[in-house]
């Protein structure tokens, strides 16, 4: 205990001599607009080159300053969940909240070592120039008024300022980095620096220079300081975005946010049009006409919705409404129906390429959000209301033909049955090569969730790990030699989304000389069948995978039959029919669930050493049940005689009962 205490003495008296210690930056007031209305009393304080009283008179302004609204702070409706809390006291030992992938937080020392790297995960290095912790420290002392928040914010403030300057880096650099490319040589600028963490401490600083402005430790000395580090990240972003995807929409975002909420910078203007310029022209480019952003990852997908979402509703609350054509909110719309299509019924999304599962409270905020852009949304209110006011989307099945997502659904409740398939172009960074693959939910369970994404770049162990789960194998799809896909490119050969049997039928020139094309057919709502056929000359062994949730998984292999035993009322059967002998083998499965967090699952693959021309085949039948005494029978056959363009016919039979389903192709 004494110790502790020793070591709080000797922080608090570190932070009063930063605190003490804090200069005067003249130069802030050249970056400012003197003219800006309610500066009058700063212009005149600065030609008297009276430098202290001007920085009183500007801190006072922004203290009593009520023309600009942040959409993301209510100073009068302050929260602070258990865990922020924690974080914010954490912080004054700097013990620092980085990243969930990281518990507990580590300790960057008495005098903070900012280039600190336990892990050598790269998203660990740079999450920790994001300072998630700032936001927690604002809001325990706006509720708690202890002065102990405010003054080791300002130390920490300025200690980064000192310890992490902008020096020269080329972009690409960054690039690099991202890449995986730059591990341990990596100098601390390309992480404190990078154009997406300055940007983000772009945006948070606006709402904790709300939280923390009225503070003892907030200094007319400390504004100044404050001012000419932020105008530096606006700068350093104008010349420095990333070329595109996410990070681009990111920082845009967040110059609009910058030039919005401090109009009085000189540049703000600049900013604030360069970031919306950005997003009217990227909301055109980086989505398709069916409302798929281009990165083909669920998560992404729903970050660009509230990045267009976010730039909007800062503009909205400050008289830059108009400034976003009505075809901006078109495509938003657009999206948040792409999405609520590939989601099931808990709201959480399918983990295709990166994507992160989501959280049931998280999401249905997100539909309250996008209900106030669209009061008039009859299907967004229902979902923001969890189907208690509005109505529906007014159909079941959905196709995005040029994202390459379908959606095989016999409801939007809980006990429906929902087989998202996901198979279009090439996808950017975060999209994996798993093309083909599909997850499938039924009364209230993903029984074939995908495998997810583990981590993302860092050293030799981190990529080892990521790669892992990035392989084609460890999806629902079909490989040759366990081997990633050469090429990405599906192509849609048929979308019937309606009657009895719907259809799909999807291709894609997985390597050379070999091409994959599956063939979905729903049945009767109830039930599915896949046809897979590996076309072309390639030899070597075609793997067909499958990959169950966790949980009592039981396999004849014998019979190529799967069945499973999971608690309550959602099991499957899966039944294979290859055309030629197969092989049944049990394989590593694992699914991410979140950030470093995976957990160990059933996956299997049916094996046919392909020696010839010849197209290898398969059957499977997918058959959910709710209770496990009651597991049908299942028997399939092909109807035709080999590979055949023009499509597939099959005969399955369901406890004796024979049906025809077939796919014709133009």
């Amino acid at each position: 205990m004494k110790v502790i205490k020793y070591v709080l003495s000797a922080l608090l008296l570190a932070v009063a001599i930063i605190v003490d210690a804090q200069q005067l930056r003249k130069e802030s007031f050249e970056l400012l607009n003197l003219d800006y209305p309610g500066l009058e009393k700063v212009k005149t304080a600065c030609s008297q080159q009276k430098w202290d009283e001007a920085a009183q008179e500007l801190l006072n302004y922004y203290r009593s300053r009520t023309t600009i609204t942040h959409p993301d702070i209510d100073l009068k409706n302050l929260t602070i969940p258990k865990e922020e809390q924690k974080w914010a006291d954490d912080a004054l030992e700097h013990t620092f909240f980085v990243h969930k992938g990281y518990q507990p937080s580590y300790n960057y020392g008495k005098d903070i070592n900012w280039e600190y790297w336990p892990v050598k995960d790269n998203e660990l290095r740079w999450q920790l120039h994001r300072h998630k912790w700032f936001t927690p420290m604002g809001k325990a002392y706006r509720i708690s008024g202890d002065e102990k928040y405010a003054k080791e914010w300002a130390f920490q403030y300025l200690d980064w300022i000192k310890k992490n300057p902008l020096t020269q880096v080329k972009k690409e650099e960054f690039e690099l980095v991202s890449a995986g490319e730059i591990r341990d040589n990596a100098d601390n600028v390309r992480f404190a620096w990078r154009p997406l963490e300055v940007s983000n401490r772009l945006q948070d600083q606006t709402g904790q220079f709300l939280l923390f402005c009225a503070s003892k430790a907030f200094t007319p000395e400390f504004l100044t300081e404050f001012l000419v580090n932020y105008h530096r990240h606006g700068e350093f972003i104008l010349s420095n975005y990333s070329d595109e995807g996410n990070h681009l929409l990111f920082e845009a975002q967040r110059m609009v946010y910058a030039g919005v909420f401090f109009p009085e910078f000189k540049d703000a203007a600049t900013w604030r049009e360069s970031g919306i310029n950005i997003l009217n022209r990227e909301i055109k480019k980086q989505v398709y006409n069916d409302g798929g952003q281009y990165e083909l990852d669920p998560h992404y997908h729903l970050a660009a919705i509230n990045i267009f979402c976010k730039a909007l509703r800062m503009a909205d609350c400050n008289g830059f409404r108009n400034e976003f054509p009505a075809e901006y909110l078109d495509t938003i719309k657009s999206m948040i129906e792409f999405y609520t299509n590939i989601c099931f019924p808990d709201y959480t999304n399918p983990c295709f390429s990166d994507a992160k599962l989501g959280d049931y409270k998280a999401e249905i905020a997100n539909y309250r959000d996008w209900l106030a852009l669209f009061p008039d949304s009859e299907w967004i209110r229902y979902y923001a209301t969890e189907g208690r006011e509005g109505s529906m989307l007014p159909y079941l099945s959905h196709g995005a033909l040029t994202s390459g997502f379908f959606t095989f659904r016999n409801g939007w409740k809980k006990d429906a049955a929902v087989m998202v398939v996901k198979a279009g172009p090439k996808g950017e960074w975060h999209c994996q090569p798993d093309n083909g693959t599909f997850e499938f939910w039924f009364n209230g369970k993903n029984l074939f969730p995908d495998s997810g994404a583990y981590v993302y770049a860092g050293d030799a162990e981190v990529m080892k790990l990521r790669n892992w789960f990035r392989q084609t194998r460890v999806h629902n799809t079909l490989t040759l030699d366990g081997r990633n896909f050469e090429t990405t490119q599906s192509v849609t050969k048929l979308w019937q989304p309606e009657g009895d049997t719907q259809i799909l039928v999807t291709e894609n020139p997985s390597y050379k000389d070999l091409r994959h094309r599956r063939t979905v057919f729903f049945v009767d709502q109830t039930y599915y069948v896949i046809v897979d056929e590996a076309i072309g000359d390639a030899k070597g062994t075609v793997n067909l995978n499958y990959h169950f949730c966790e949980g009592t998984v039981n396999i004849d292999v014998k019979e190529n039959v799967i069945t499973t035993a999971y608690e309550g009322p959602s099991n499957v059967k899966l039944q294979c029919f290859p055309e030629t002998e197969a092989s049944l083998k049990e394989e590593e499965g694992w699914r991410s669930t979140a950030y470093r967090q995976r957990v160990p699952r059933t996956s299997l693959s049916f094996n046919v050493n392909k020696n010839n021309a010849e197209a290898v085949r398969y059957i499977t039948i997918i058959y959910p049940v709710k209770d496990i005494t009651k597991y049908p029978t299942l028997t399939a056959k092909f109807q035709n005689k080999g590979f055949d363009e023009k499509g597939v016919k099959v005969e399955v039979s369901v406890n004796g009962t024979a049906r025809q389903l077939m796919s014709q192709l133009k």
